[in-house]
């Protein structure tokens, strides 16, 4: 039963940052649209309009981030465990992991810091908004990705031939067919 409540958790989780994710591309392709058809028809824009994307491209590369981090459809440097058993590729797994928590965590820290210190100085993004409501993604991001990869990191130690993703796992369905 318990677990069925996690999974329904983690299912209404995905599906907020995958709204998440198309409210921010939707908006961003709103604001572009307008500022192109206005600059067509009028030979001038809203002024706001280029910061607003630019903060927006940040969000959803962060939050696209984040999403590939969900499925291991991240970057990754994994040359090593394609030629280890299950005991190697376990390693790789629960090492690789373990490094990218560690990263993602020191990234999130550092950008707390940093919102702080823009919250102290009152830095302005654009037309007295201030920059660090627009700036909080980066600590949220970062710190779910890790709390995600300790969560892979539990995966590969607890269960056996552990796949975050089993869409990416070639080796699975070469042994079906």
């Amino acid at each position: 039963m318990p677990n069925n409540k996690i999974q329904r958790s983690l299912r209404w989780f995905h599906q907020f940052e995958d709204l998440l994710l198309a409210t921010v591309l939707l908006i961003m392709l709103t604001l572009a649209v307008t500022d192109i058809g206005m600059r067509l028809i009028t030979g001038g824009s809203l002024i706001w309009i280029p910061p607003v994307l630019q903060v927006l491209v940040l969000w959803l590369g962060l939050l696209g981030a984040l999403l590939a981090s969900r499925s291991q459809e991240h970057i990754a440097i994994d040359v090593i465990s394609r030629f280890v058993g299950p005991l190697g590729k376990k390693i790789c797994g629960v090492s690789g992991s373990l490094f990218a928590a560690a990263v993602c965590t020191v990234v999130a820290y550092f950008s707390i810091e940093f919102i702080q210190q823009s919250i102290e100085y009152d830095d302005i993004a654009f037309a007295q908004v201030p920059a660090w409501p627009l700036q909080i993604i980066i600590p949220f991001t970062f710190s779910l990705m890790a709390l995600r990869f300790l969560i892979h990191t539990g995966g590969f130690l607890l269960i056996h031939n552990y796949q975050p993703n089993p869409a990416l796992n070639l080796e699975h369905d070469g042994e079906s067919a």
